[in-house]
Order: C-alpha cells, then structure tokens, then sequence
C-alpha cells in the first residue's frame, strides 16, 4: 500500500495505549513503500508521542517518508488556509491537502474524519480517506 501519513495515525501506531494502535498496526503491516508525509506532521507527531528519537526511527525505517516543500507551495498553502479559516486548520491539514492535490491517487491515513471529510482537493473533490472502523 501507498498512501499519505496524518499524525494521528503515527501516534497510533507509536502510543501502544492509543485507541487506535491495533488499527495503525493493521495498516502499517499494509505498507509496501513509505508513507508520504510532511514535517509538520513528524513534529506534531513527535510533540503528542513524546519522542522525536521514535518518530525519526519510523523515517529510518521506511515507515514514512518526509516529502513536502512548504516554501515551494506557499501559495496554495495560503489559498487553503483562506478558505478552511474558519475550520482554523493547522500546518499539517494544510500540508497534507496539498500532498494530496500533487499524488491525487494516494489516499490519507488519518483519525481525523471531523476535518477531512470537509476539506476539498482542489476545488470540490473529495480526499480518499484510510480511517479506523466507527467505535463502538
């Protein structure tokens, strides 16, 4: 499998005590290449794990794979921010719209449905979504 990485999905993966870590271990065994992500979501991954030591092994060991240029989509970035404003979305929503307008073919992995089932590529096109089954 290839796909986007969103942070709740690494800390699920990273936190054996998330409500989510045996979905995330699901999917990871899933994983055939790395994760496209960006740094925003390593740091916010790093921030809610605890460890930036844990979230730079799963760069290392191909988990996933840093690949986004914040500089270089500037623009669309401040597009995005302007329209989800008042959503109040941060860096890394931001970043991983982004990612998937440039690999429109790779799904994201996230917890966050709230936001994501929202947010738009491009104009109205929805983002394919990776998420946990409903909680029971």
């Amino acid at each position: 499998m290839k796909a986007i990485a969103d942070t709740g999905f690494l800390v699920g993966f990273g936190n054996r005590n998330d409500y989510h870590h045996h979905w995330a271990v699901e999917i990871a065994q899933q994983v055939t290449e790395p994760l496209v992500t960006c740094d925003a979501v390593l740091a916010e991954a790093a921030f809610h794990l605890g460890s930036s030591a844990l979230v730079l092994t799963f760069v290392q060991e191909g988990l996933v794979k840093p690949e986004f240029d914040v500089a270089a989509n500037l623009p669309r970035l401040a597009e995005l921010a302007q329209k989800y404003a008042d959503r109040k979305p941060d860096l890394a929503d931001l970043c991983l719209i982004r990612l998937s307008e440039l690999h429109p073919r790779l799904p994201i992995i996230t917890t966050d449905l709230g936001d994501f089932r929202v947010y738009r590529r491009g104009r109205r096109e929805a983002i394919p979504l990776i998420y946990p089954p409903a909680r029971k």
